[in-house]
């Protein structure tokens, strides 16, 4: 007489998928801080690939006791190393079918690197810039924002008007995000920016190079409400740009606080 042994294989309990009696929807639940290679537009070199922090949520209703974090790891792996910021409306859409939701939330962070010239000199270096692209959903519409973070020099009209000898003058953060109408290269929001700071950054410069910034910023001092209106005066001349939110940070150099301003077109 033969035994014949049962291989199926019994069902697991879905709990994430019970029900709650709470009556508590949670706005946003999902991953924080997961790496993932990801390609990037470049106006000079075509691309270029670097690595991306990502933030992915949905929306979670009362009903639900949890959402399925598996899943939003599935989707990064799924789209490997195709991820860009062509891609990434289509992921975010992908992402809120997948998990079931009516809205979602994604953040992906990277650097972006430029080549840069020096003034005088001509040498070249690598700068590094912050990048976010942010995308939420809600009711099956997307929504892309581009947020750009460009350190530059500040000098301090006060400073110089009341000195007899020089000028203090800091490094600082002027963040960009904008919604656009139509496509905008990275590098578009970065010249924008560097245009209207005291002067630009770059990573490596010879003797020369650094005389003519010094005499530069020197030469074209600005308040952070300065920056920041400068700024926003280019993005409303643009017709692509939809929105946005300018903010300058200076990180005061005789001072142990820093000086803010930000100004917002909805």
């Amino acid at each position: 007489m033969t035994t014949h042994c049962s291989t199926s294989t019994p069902e697991i309990e879905d709990v994430q998928g019970s029900a709650d009696t709470r009556q508590i929807a949670i706005n946003r639940v999902g991953i924080k801080d997961i790496r993932h290679p990801v390609r990037v537009k470049d106006r000079s070199e075509g691309e270029q690939h670097t690595i991306a922090n990502f933030n992915m949520y949905v929306f979670l209703p009362h009903n639900f006791k949890g959402t399925h974090m598996s899943r939003f790891v599935a989707i990064l792996n799924h789209h490997e190393r195709e991820i860009s910021i062509s891609s990434f409306e289509g992921m975010l859409v992908e992402m809120v079918e997948l998990l079931e939701s009516d809205a979602g939330h994604i953040e992906m962070t990277f650097p972006f690197f430029v080549n840069k010239t020096a003034p005088v000199s001509g040498v070249q270096s690598l700068m590094d810039y912050d990048v976010t692209l942010i995308g939420e959903v809600e009711n099956g519409k997307p929504s892309i924002f581009t947020k750009v973070v460009v350190p530059v020099t500040s000098l301090c009209p006060c400073s110089k008007s009341i000195s007899d000898r020089g000028a203090h003058n800091q490094r600082s953060h002027v963040t960009v995000t904008v919604s656009t109408s139509d496509f905008m290269w990275i590098e578009e929001i970065i010249e924008l920016v560097e245009s209207e700071a005291s002067s630009e950054l770059y990573s490596l410069l010879k003797r020369p190079d650094e005389k003519f910034i010094t005499e530069r910023a020197y030469d074209n001092p600005k308040f952070v409400e300065d920056v920041v209106r400068d700024v926003a005066g280019r993005l409303n001349a643009d017709s692509r740009i939809a929105s946005y939110i300018v903010e300058a940070e200076n990180f005061e150099s005789i001072h142990n606080h820093s000086a803010y301003a930000r100004i917002e077109k909805p």
